[in-house]
C-alpha cells in the first residue's frame, strides 16, 4: 500500500498531492464524536474515516423541542428538558462504549436564551459528565459556515442556518467566514407570535430587512441552506419536481422553484405530503413557517443559486479541529483516496490510472478533471461485489454515497463511468431516470472514461509503474496505445478487445505500439 511514510518521498504525487489521512494530525481525527443540543432536536454524530471527508460512523437524533414555548415562558420546555437529558445520557453511554470520550458538545439558541439554560447545562454535566458549551448566535453562525467549508472549500456566498429558535447568517469569501448575524426567526419562536399568518409574515419581513441591512448584498451570490427545516423543504421540492436523486446534499433550487414549492405546500394535505417525503411529524409541523422565512430570505437577498448543505454546525465542530493543510484539501478526492486505500486490491493504482486516461480529455476543466480523478480512485473499490451486480453496486455507491463536493449530475456521471468500467453494456434499467439527468455529450464522455478505466484495469503492473500511454488524435481518428515493456505481456485478447471498444467509443480506430 502507498502510504505517507518516508519511503514515499520519491513519489511524484502529481495533481493528487501527498495523502494526509495517515498523518498524525489527521489520525487524531480518525473518530470524533460531537453533540448538538438544538432548540428542536438533540443529535450525536460520530465521524470516522478520512478526516477531510469522514463517514458518519454513528448518527442519532432525538426531537426534544427544548425551545417550544420559550417566548412565552422564558424557560426550556419541561418535557423537552427531560427528553434531552435522557438522550444525552444515552449518548454518553454510547460514546463510552465506542471509546471516543470526551465528546464535544454545544448548545444553541434555546439553552442560551432560557432562564434555566445554565441550570440545564449543569444538570447534564452532573449526571452524564458531558460539558456543554453554550455558544452565542455569532459563534453558531461561524461553526455552521465552517461546516459548509467542510464540503465546499474555497466557497463564497451566504450561509443561512435555521434552527428551532433562531436563524443565523454568515458571509463566506475565499473560503473564510466573514460577517455573522443572528435573529429570532426560528419556527418554534414564530409559532408563538400572535395575529395569525399575516402578523407572522410581517414580523419575518421586518426582521429580514434588518438582516439584509446588516449583511449587505453580494453580486453572483450563492446561498447555502443549513438546517433540518430547509432540508425538509428541499425534499418536498424534489417530490414536486419528480427529481430522481433524493440525496439532499448539493441539491440546487432557484428562487422560482422556492416560490412554486411554497404554493405546493400551501395547497397540500400536510400529513399526506409528510408520508410521501418521509418527514417526521415534528419537523413537518415547522415547514409552513419555515417556508415563509425562506420566501422572505430569497426575496430580500436575491441569490443567483441556492444549494442545500447537509453539513452544518456538527461538521463545523470537526472542521474546527483540522490542521490548515487538511482543510485546504478537496473533500471528494480525499474521501475517494481513503476508500481506495481501504478497499482496492492495488491501492495507489488510481493515481496511475488517472495519468493513463487523462489524455482522452484534453479540454476538461478543473471541475471535470476532479470527477475523473475521483472515478479512477474508485475504479476498483467494489471488486468484492458479486460479478453480476458489480456494475450496479458501483453506480449506487457513486450516486448515493456520503461524498462532499459533488453536484447531482456529477454523481450520475461518475456512476455511469464506473458502470462502464465493469461492463461493456450497462443497461439503463432502474437507473434510466438518473441517467436522463445527463446530456448526450456527458453520457458519451462517461462511456469513454469507463472504457478507458476498463482497459487500464487490465494493465496492472503494480501500484507505482505506468502501464503505458494513450494518445487520441481526433483529426485522424486514431487512438494510439504505447505499452511499456513490463505491461506488454498483459496485453492479451481481452485487453485488446477493450482497447478496440474504447477506440470505437471515440469513433476512431486503434493502433498499438509495443516497447522495443
Amino acid at each position: 500500500m502507498l502510504g505517507p511514510d518516508s519511503s514515499d518521498d520519491a513519489i511524484d504525487w502529481g495533481g493528487f498531492g501527498r495523502p494526509l489521512f495517515e498523518d498524525a494530525a489527521a489520525m487524531g481525527l480518525g473518530r470524533v464524536g460531537v453533540i448538538d443540543v438544538g432548540s428542536n432536536s438533540v443529535r450525536m454524530v460520530v465521524f470516522d474515516g478520512a478526516a477531510r471527508s469522514p463517514a458518519y460512523f454513528y448518527n442519532e437524533k432525538i426531537m426534544c423541542g427544548l425551545g417550544a414555548g420559550l417566548s412565552e415562558s422564558g424557560r426550556l420546555n419541561p418535557e423537552g428538558r427531560v427528553r434531552a437529558l435522557s438522550a444525552i445520557r444515552r449518548f454518553a453511554a454510547l460514546a463510552e462504549g465506542m471509546g471516543i470520550t470526551p465528546l464535544t458538545a454545544v448548545a444553541t439558541a434555546a439553552v442560551r436564551e432560557a432562564s434555566d439554560g445554565r441550570d440545564f447545562r449543569d444538570e447534564v454535566e452532573r449526571k452524564t459528565g458531558i460539558k456543554i458549551w453554550i455558544i452565542d448566535g455569532r459563534e453558531e453562525a461561524r461553526l455552521s459556515a465552517q461546516g459548509v467549508l467542510l464540503g465546499w472549500p474555497g466557497s463564497y456566498g451566504l450561509v443561512c442556518d435555521i434552527g428551532g429558535s433562531s436563524l443565523e447568517l454568515a458571509d463566506l469569501a475565499e473560503g473564510r467566514v466573514g460577517r455573522r448575524v443572528t435573529s429570532p426567526l426560528g419556527p418554534l419562536k414564530l409559532r408563538d407570535i400572535k395575529g395569525g399568518k399575516k402578523a407572522k409574515k410581517a414580523h419575518i419581513n421586518e426582521v429580514m430587512t434588518q438582516l439584509h441591512a446588516e449583511m449587505g448584498t453580494s453580486k453572483a451570490m450563492r446561498l447555502f441552506l443549513v438546517g433540518g427545516s430547509w432540508r425538509a423543504i428541499a425534499r418536498i421540492d424534489m417530490e414536486r419536481r419528480g427529481h430522481p436523486l433524493t440525496v439532499l446534499h448539493e441539491y440546487r433550487m432557484t428562487a422560482r422553484q422556492v416560490s412554486k414549492t411554497a404554493d405546493y405546500i400551501a395547497k397540500s394535505d400536510l400529513q399526506e405530503l409528510r408520508a410521501k417525503c418521509h418527514i417526521s411529524d415534528s419537523r413537518m409541523s415547522l415547514v409552513p413557517l419555515a417556508i415563509l422565512v425562506l420566501k422572505s430570505l430569497v426575496r430580500k437577498f436575491k441569490p443567483k443559486d441556492i444549494a442545500i448543505s447537509s453539513y452544518g454546525i456538527r461538521e463545523g465542530m470537526l472542521y474546527e479541529q483540522m490542521p490548515r493543510e487538511l482543510r485546504e484539501r478537496d473533500p471528494l478526492i480525499e474521501a475517494c483516496r481513503f476508500a481506495e486505500s481501504k478497499d482496492a486490491r492495488l491501492p495507489g493504482f488510481g493515481r496511475i490510472l488517472y495519468d493513463f486516461v487523462k489524455p482522452l480529455f484534453p479540454r476538461a476543466n478543473w471541475q471535470r478533471k476532479r470527477i475523473i480523478k475521483a472515478a479512477c480512485l474508485l475504479h476498483d473499490v467494489s471488486w468484492r461485489a458479486h460479478p453480476d451486480y458489480r456494475a450496479e453496486v458501483t453506480f449506487d455507491n457513486a450516486t448515493r454515497a456520503n461524498l462532499g463536493g459533488l453536484k447531482h449530475y456529477e454523481r450520475v456521471f461518475m456512476g455511469l463511468a464506473l458502470m462502464y468500467r465493469y461492463t461493456s453494456k450497462p443497461g439503463g434499467g432502474r437507473f434510466s431516470d438518473l441517467i436522463d439527468m445527463l446530456d448526450d455529450r456527458q453520457i458519451k464522455d462517461a462511456e469513454i472514461l469507463g472504457r478507458a478505466m476498463r482497459l487500464g484495469a487490465m494493465l496492472w503492473v503494480d501500484g507505482k509503474q505506468d502501464p503505458g500511454t494513450l494518445k487520441w488524435k481526433p483529426k485522424s481518428g486514431e487512438l494510439h496505445l504505447r505499452l511499456t515493456k513490463d505491461a506488454e505481456p498483459l496485453f492479451g485478447e481481452v485487453a485488446e478487445a477493450r482497447f478496440n471498444a474504447l477506440a470505437t467509443a471515440l469513433n476512431g480506430t486503434g493502433k498499438v505500439k509495443f516497447a522495443k
